[in-house]
């Protein structure tokens, strides 16, 4: 085992004090004051034999069950997180980031998978399948239609799609087959949380371990006002909950 496999691996997290977060919204590029840096857990032990496909496969059971009760995030969600952020690790030596900041974003975004009624089903597909708002310009940023209705069902304008709510354009440039079935599906968490995680890589220029590099990362990912504030608040208390 490498050396950079047992960092992945260790159950350590990096500690960073509690600020207080003050947003101010510029144009189209969010400032932060005071932001917060969340803390970034340790993704998750490797499997010793893999008993689940795809991602799920390489996350250790005891340990997904251990933290799910700690957490209170549903098990076959926190599968996923822990899985993509293993994954990304691997894709993006480097970028550091935690199992529960992908958590914290799940959380926020959809409730892991739960949102208006949804349910992650045994495959971890969102059912029924989960939309968010037209992005019409209204309370909204105005984005046309990208997809011809092909992932959210609108042909006039945008929506965020499944647990993650990625939008038609970042699905499209980050979709990802987790689960090893032949088909990335948005609305699927195994495929979209490794998605979120490698777009997040990618947007904090490979760098989710640093307080600036987070920040950036999340920003990217919805720049609405107190949504850095809500994504850090979660992960901080997962990664507290799960350090025990």
């Amino acid at each position: 085992m490498t050396d950079r496999r047992k960092l992945l691996i260790a159950g350590a997290v990096i500690a960073v004090a509690a600020l207080v977060i003050a947003v101010l919204v510029i144009a189209r590029q969010p400032q932060y004051e005071d932001a917060q840096f969340a803390e970034q857990s340790a993704p998750a032990p490797l499997a010793a034999t893999p008993t689940r496909p795809g991602i799920a496969g390489v996350v250790d059971a005891h340990w997904s069950e251990r933290v799910a009760a700690a957490t209170g995030i549903p098990e076959r969600a926190l599968i996923a997180y822990a899985g993509a952020a293993l994954t990304a690790n691997e894709i993006k030596p480097g970028c550091g980031i935690g199992w529960n900041t992908i958590a914290a974003i799940g959380l926020v975004e959809s409730d892991h998978g739960r949102h208006d009624g949804s349910q992650l089903d045994d495959n971890g597909t969102a059912v029924p399948p989960i939309f968010g708002i037209v992005l019409d310009g209204g309370d909204t940023a105005n984005i046309p239609d990208s997809d011809d209705g092909e992932f959210d069902g609108d042909k006039r304008y945008d929506r965020a799609v499944g647990p993650m709510q990625l939008i038609p354009a970042s699905w499209r440039n980050w979709r990802f087959d987790g689960n090893g079935d032949g088909l990335a599906d948005p609305q699927n968490i195994d495929d979209s949380a490794p998605a979120a995680a490698n777009y997040l890589c990618r947007a904090s220029d490979g760098d989710m371990a640093s307080e600036e590099g987070w920040r950036t990362g999340i920003a990217a990912y919805n720049s609405a006002g107190g949504y850095l504030r809500d994504v850090a608040e979660a992960a901080q208390r997962y990664g507290a909950a799960a350090d025990y």
